[in-house]
């Protein structure tokens, strides 16, 4: 019987200790969580304080040393990294360099010279190591089922993805300060997972976009809100509104076809959080289902299987989930980076660069 596979987890931060531990204590049977590091002692303490409830024999690292030590611990074939936006690729590259996987929170900055230093890696490491971007949407169960029912409404007509977000000071992230001083701010953080989700539905790629930007609340960075227009590859166009910071949130994905319209809108079910799938057909009738969230779940339930598949066949290329692909997750970011970009020119069309 094969082993689980022994991961770490680089970070202390508000996901790793609301999302991250509570997901990975759900499946704490397909691995072993070895080591928890974080920049700070206190930080690393803290959290390996939480994750010891369910995983007791994890270790507590913190700074330079403790990321040598994991690093250099051949044990660890899988790193998830969860840090400052502004950290993540450099972080990613030092480990895949050391032939782990690695599976980085979303935020990616310098894709095209990341891309160039990943490949020069890969050529020089047998049996390629894994770098994943974890976006979640494309694992959510509601998109999924919402990807299948795609081909009943036929030829697309229209597109519409509208976020009007709950980013105040009661939100735990709101006082982030990477995000604040991060290029495109809560829009870029938060609007790339609904981008991913944008893409994974319609199936095709975004090739331009129009947007005017806006900062009206002035407790949050700039910009505060976008409109844009986008052109898919397919000739269909559509509209993508965020607002990070409204008083009646709501989110949703709508696509209107020949024979039917679909759409998707964030719920609650009997205190359950989730997304509620609406199919209108042809005949008129709609169908509903809900799904409650469990995509960070199955995001890294895939990426377990990767990295222990990827050990298995050690020496030879194994091809991961391409759902969490670093090119995926370059590819979401491009599209919102034409998008600002838009929006500092007065809405210039934008090419959306290409993976």
């Amino acid at each position: 019987m094969e082993k689980p596979p022994q991961i770490a987890v680089l970070g202390g931060g508000i996901f790793v200790r609301t999302q991250y531990i509570p997901r990975l204590s759900e499946i704490s049977d397909l691995f072993v969580l070895k080591a928890i590091w974080s920049r700070s002692q206190e930080s690393a303490n803290s959290t390996v304080e939480l994750a010891r409830k369910v995983f007791p024999y994890v270790e507590c690292k913190w700074g330079e040393e403790g990321l040598e030590e994991i690093i250099n611990d051949s044990s660890i074939t899988g790193v998830a990294v969860v840090l400052a936006g502004q950290f993540q690729v450099e972080m990613s590259l030092r480990l895949l360099k050391a032939g782990k996987h690695v599976l980085q929170a979303s935020s990616i900055s310098e894709a095209e010279t990341a891309l160039s230093h990943y490949n020069s890696i890969c050529v020089s490491i047998p049996g390629q190591p894994i770098w994943a971007v974890a976006e979640n949407y494309r694992f959510e169960p509601s998109l999924v089922e919402c990807k299948k029912l795609m081909e009943e409404i036929g030829d697309m007509m229209s597109v519409q993805v509208i976020v009007e977000g709950s980013m105040n000071c009661s939100n735990p992230y709101f006082s982030s300060s990477w995000r604040r001083n991060f290029t495109g701010g809560f829009i870029l953080d938060m609007g790339v997972h609904f981008i991913a989700g944008l893409r994974m539905l319609v199936g095709c790629e975004i090739v331009s976009v129009s947007a005017i930007t806006s900062h009206v609340d002035t407790m949050l960075p700039p910009p505060d809100n976008i409109s844009s227009i986008f052109q898919l590859e397919n000739g269909c166009s559509g509209v993508f509104v965020m607002v990070v910071s409204a008083r009646a949130p709501k989110i949703f994905w709508r696509v209107v076809g020949l024979k039917g319209t679909l759409q998707l809108e964030r719920a609650n079910k009997d205190g359950s959080h989730g997304y509620l799938v609406s199919f209108y057909g042809a005949d008129g009738q709609c169908k509903t289902s809900f799904y409650p969230f469990s995509g960070v779940t199955e995001e890294l339930k895939a990426f377990i299987h990767d990295i222990s598949q990827a050990t298995l066949k050690k020496g030879s290329n194994y091809e991961a989930e391409t759902r969490l692909s670093f090119v995926e997750g370059a590819q979401d970011v491009a599209v919102l980076d034409a998008m600002l970009e838009s929006g500092t020119r007065q809405g210039a069309l934008v090419q959306v660069k290409k993976f």
